[in-house]
Formats: C-alpha cells, sequence, structure tokens
C-alpha cells in the first residue's frame, strides 16, 4: 500500500447539490481506514471482499447526507482492475452512465482517482468533489490469519 489516505472534509464543495454518486477506489482508501482503525483489510466469510472500516465510512457519509435530504448512491469497480488509477475505458463508461443525474462525485481516492473520475465525467455535468487526502507514503506488513482473514501492520 504505497499512499496512506485520509478522508476530507467536502461539505463546503457539495453544497447545493441535490444528488451525489460516492465513487470509491476499493484498494488504498480501504487498506489506509483498515490500517488506521486496526481492523482487518479482509474478513472473506464475514464480508467478502469489501474492507469493513471502509464501507463504513461511505456508509456514514451517505447517511449524513441523506439526514440533510441529499440522494445519494454508491458506485466502485473491481473488474477488471480495482485499482482506480488505472482503470479501463469500459470502468470509466460505466461510471459516466452510473454518474447521469447526480450533481456531484465524491472520490474517495487518490489525486490520480480523482483525475481517473474527471477525465470519465468530463462531458457530463456532474462536479468531482476529492473525498479524501494524502497523508503520506505507507510501508505495512500483510499478515493472512485462517480462515482467510487478512490485516496489515
Amino acid at each position: 500500500m504505497p499512499i496512506l489516505l485520509e478522508p476530507r472534509d467536502f461539505d463546503e464543495e457539495i453544497k447545493g447539490c441535490k444528488s451525489v454518486l460516492i465513487v470509491s477506489c476499493p484498494v488504498c482508501p480501504a487498506m489506509s481506514l483498515a490500517l488506521q482503525t486496526d481492523t482487518p483489510v479482509l474478513e472473506f466469510f464475514k464480508h467478502g471482499i469489501k474492507t469493513e472500516a471502509f464501507e463504513e465510512l461511505i456508509a456514514s457519509i451517505r447517511e449524513e447526507m441523506e439526514e440533510r435530504g441529499v440522494k445519494t448512491d454508491a458506485f466502485t469497480s473491481r473488474l477488471p482492475t480495482p485499482l482506480m488509477c488505472v482503470w479501463t475505458e469500459g470502468q470509466r463508461d460505466r461510471l459516466r452512465k452510473r454518474a447521469e443525474g447526480f450533481d456531484a462525485a465524491v472520490v474517495m481516492g487518490c489525486s490520480s482517482a480523482v483525475h481517473t473520475a474527471e477525465h470519465a465525467l468530463s462531458d457530463t455535468d456532474c462536479k468531482v468533489v476529492t473525498g479524501m487526502r494524502m497523508k503520506g507514503i505507507a510501508n505495512a506488513t500483510m499478515k493472512i490469519q485462517p480462515p482467510l482473514t487478512v490485516t496489515i501492520e
């Protein structure tokens, strides 16, 4: 995990938006949150291939927005590549289609992930907002514990 990320306050940037799509990269942000919360990156038999800490963050962001009357949805893509910084044109097209009708897309990922969303949504009215900031570079040790639980230290 080369990039350590943390959530940032983007409320001012989405002020006035009636609908927001949360677009997430499932790699660096998920690993960052697992590391920061000292929770597993993967508990396959409990959460599948999702990272609980990251999914909880996205759910809490959506809940806060919905309480203010903002319509939300979430989007990520795992295949053929989960890393948003190297999404294929097909993955970018899927994002473009999913973002139709949304005022803003909050990108939960690094600046390269934001660039991917900006590229994909450049011909739309959907505003791209940065949802995380780089805290630093990280070097971690991955540990696999039976049955299929992955942690990092």
